[in-house]
């Protein structure tokens, strides 16, 4: 057995080719282009990689887009008073500081500082806890698009196990939720979990959002699981690998995404669904 792949490259292709016409017609109709502000600050390497990539995601699809660049130093009464500004400006209906941020800057309180209809990230506690109720705004990036792969194996997911390796706040607790709302029986594993092999072995969805490359080995996987790598790590040879052993994790597996051209392009693409999300809404005010 070899499992199918989940591309994500294709499916995001596929999502941004329909944006891309939303916003011609949106136009075209005397409405503005939906707009987003991305702000960087210093100069980490794959942070720069990551803000490039939104940029031209943005380009093609239509979008207008800012870039804030700040240095490394800047306050914290700096940077939210940049929020602010971009909180009121009627260009901009999204916002995304690119993370981590340098020590001296508060991320929570950042996070908070943004508006929550221009919160595209979807970190804000206000869009996370409409998550947890299950009446969702604007979604976890991530998350979201690992939910639209998943529609694209045909399969339901009600009534199936799934295990979610890693707890972070912006892919593994807000994945829980969002399994959860689908129905699905949802294990959060973590550093303290006793027995981690024995119940990733039970998962039918298996999600490793862990950050340490090829952790997850092929016999942890159970017969025609799911397998959702998110993991983006760079390996001794500077290739790109995931969280899970991509080889024999994939004799298992009835599914798999690849990295890279997995969860990454989808990330991006959700990144988009929300920025149009929040042009809508900020419409219809």
């Amino acid at each position: 057995m070899s499992a199918a792949i989940l591309d994500g490259k294709a499916i995001a292709a596929k999502i941004r080719a329909d944006i891309k016409t939303c916003v011609e017609h949106l136009v075209a109709n005397g409405g503005k282009a939906p707009g987003l502000a991305v702000v960087l600050v210093g100069e980490n390497p794959a942070s720069q990689v990551y803000v490039r990539n939104k940029r031209k995601a943005c380009a093609e699809v239509g979008f207008y887009s800012e870039l804030h660049e700040l240095a490394a130093t800047t306050s914290q009464d700096e940077l939210e008073a940049l929020i602010d500004r971009l909180n009121a400006d009627p260009k901009i209906d999204g916002i995304l500081v690119q993370l981590p941020l340098p020590q001296q800057l508060d991320e929570t309180a950042i996070t908070e500082r943004i508006l929550p209809t221009k919160d595209v990230d979807g970190f804000h506690p206000y869009n996370v806890g409409r998550l947890v109720q299950r009446i969702p705004l604007l979604r976890p990036c991530t998350p979201k698009g690992i939910m639209t792969m998943l529609e694209h194996t045909g399969h339901s997911l009600e009534g199936l196990d799934a295990v979610v390796i890693g707890q972070s706040n912006i892919v593994g607790r807000p994945m829980a939720m969002e399994l959860l709302a689908s129905k699905c029986t949802v294990t959060i594993c973590h550093s303290r979990t006793k027995d981690l092999a024995d119940k990733a072995r039970g998962a039918d969805i298996l999600v490793a959002a862990v950050g340490r490359p090829a952790f997850v080995p092929g016999d942890w996987v159970k017969e025609g699981a799911i397998v959702i790598d998110v993991g983006i790590n760079r390996g001794a040879d500077g290739k790109l690998i995931g969280d899970v052993d991509f080889t024999s994790c994939r004799e298992r597996a009835s599914w798999i995404t690849p990295v890279p051209g997995g969860v990454g392009p989808m990330t991006i693409a959700t990144l988009l669904q929300n920025t149009l999300q929040a042009a809508d809404l900020h419409a219809a005010a």
